[in-house]
């Protein structure tokens, strides 16, 4: 049975691997940042379920 304090370690954030751009053409470069942008996009909706969740779950426990 694993220990409890094996859950209690927050996870490490993946470093993204910054790339080279040399030789990269401009549409390149534009699929590149359109990724990125898809990525702060998944971000952003993951932090707003977060927040969401958060303002639940202190209504159920807010006194008066």
């Amino acid at each position: 049975m694993p220990a409890l304090d094996d859950d209690a370690e927050p996870r490490r954030r993946q470093v993204l691997e910054k790339p080279r751009f040399d030789g990269w053409d401009v549409t390149q470069l534009q699929d590149y940042i359109a990724e990125l942008q898809a990525e702060i996009a998944r971000a952003e909706i993951a932090i707003g379920a977060r927040q969401d969740h958060r303002a639940a779950a202190e209504a159920v426990f807010r006194k008066g």
